[in-house]
């Protein structure tokens, strides 16, 4: 017999269903997952991002993860307002929750706060000059980054907006992002966008991100990705489209907060999604699927994609109350923030900072404890992943801590 279904209502709440804090979970985990393998060049395919055109099973995590954004966002609104806040309280909340998410990005970019390996053109470099020199080289772009300012558009967006303009709008923005990178020339160079899409470095994505990020001229560095220094995966013009991904979220956080029983909202969460991903497919034809400029196509995959998974997990664990094999996954759900953040700041530390003495001469401690422990029994990418498992494994066990103790990281 299935477990008793979980979906609970607090007085004078809408009903919370657990599904939505697993699935969220299940992104965060995996996230941790892809980002932290024992080698990068030892990788199955599906746990690497689509090398430009396509996706992979990775190319999902970001976007499903920014659909819970707009479905948390308009639950999180419709909860204070049932409690009485008018719109200036509201709107003051969203811009220093947004301000905060966007800072922690930063600080995370910049941690630890001095360059840790070699400066260009200095020798033997002091403290002083390490410090110096790390501004000139943080990512202004990223994860985090981008989650805050979706979230500041999708919020405002929600607190001022019907749903018929809602959806108006967001046909709007992928039908102007769909023109504005195919049909309209680049700038520097005079080109038809679509004559050059297939180059990133061409793209008009690419130009905004060197115009708005690249200060070197100035004497005040680069701040695009460092891997590829003309474009950035996060940049500034594909934020816009991202912002829809969490607008086609916010109207499944209105479904899902409606007073319709719980298996029609599976089915419309499925239906619609559906549609969603299979309009995602044919406009890729003309449109292609990139994540790195988060294309028109990508968005209503992605999001349909999210919107099915989303109804899958409603279904195992609020319908049918199966939900033991979730409990980690919740556990990763409730604590996003400190699970990313940690996690993030953590890697940065064992995977460049942190160097220790080898067999072969100094190497980061990630690499050191890859090749002592995982290597030298395992195949390759088998090694790599059991690496990246166990890093997120030990996460697990110290959100499960501060889960057991009430502690969550919020903004």
């Amino acid at each position: 017999m299935p477990d008793r279904p979980v979906e609970t209502r607090a007085e004078g709440r809408p009903p919370r269903l657990v599904a939505l804090d697993a699935f969220r979970g299940i992104t965060v985990a995996a996230m941790l997952l892809v980002n932290d393998p024992g080698s990068w060049g030892h990788m199955f395919h599906p746990l690497e991002h689509a090398a430009w055109n396509g996706w992979t099973p990775t190319d999902l995590i970001f976007p499903f993860f920014l659909f819970i954004v707009g479905i948390t966002t308009q639950i999180s609104i419709d909860a204070r307002r049932a409690r009485g806040d008018g719109d200036v309280a509201l709107v003051r909340q969203i811009l220093r929750r947004s301000a905060l998410i966007v800072a922690i990005g930063l600080l995370l970019s910049w941690f630890p706060f001095y360059t840790w390996d070699s400066i260009a053109g200095v020798a033997d470099p002091s403290l002083a000059q390490r410090l110096v020199d790390r501004p000139l080289h943080v990512r202004i772009p990223g994860i985090l980054q981008r989650i805050g300012v979706v979230y500041l558009g999708v919020a405002l967006i929600a607190l001022r907006t019907s749903v018929r303009t809602q959806i108006a709008l967001a046909c709007g923005i992928l039908l102007a992002y769909w023109a504005a990178l195919t049909l309209a020339a680049v700038p520097d160079t005079g080109a038809l966008g679509w004559t050059v899409f297939d180059h990133p470095a061409a793209t008009l994505a690419a130009w905004v991100d060197r115009g708005m990020l690249d200060w070197t001229a100035a004497g005040w560095g680069n701040h695009i990705w460092a891997e590829t220094k003309t474009w950035d995966p996060e940049g500034l013009l594909s934020t816009i489209p991202a912002i829809v991904t969490a607008m086609l979220g916010l109207l499944a956080g209105r479904w899902l907060a409606s007073g319709r029983g719980l298996y029609e909202r599976i089915a419309g969460l499925l239906a619609v999604g559906a549609i969603l991903a299979a309009a995602g497919c044919m406009w890729g034809w003309i449109f292609p699927i990139n994540k790195n400029l988060w294309t028109s196509s990508f968005v209503l995959l992605t999001a349909g994609l999210a919107a099915m998974s989303l109804g899958v997990c409603v279904w195992v664990i609020d319908a049918l109350g199966m939900r033991r094999w979730a409990a980690p996954f919740v556990v990763f759900g409730v604590n996003p923030l400190l699970a990313f953040a940690g996690s993030e700041a953590a890697a940065r530390l064992i995977y460049s900072v942190v160097m220790v003495p080898t067999a072969t001469g100094r190497a980061p401690l990630a690499s050191a404890v890859y090749r002592s422990l995982y290597a030298p029994w395992l195949e390759p990418r088998v090694a790599s992943l059991a690496f990246a498992v166990s890093f997120v494994l030990v996460w697990l066990g110290v959100l499960t801590l501060l889960y057991r103790r009430r502690i969550f990281l919020k903004v």
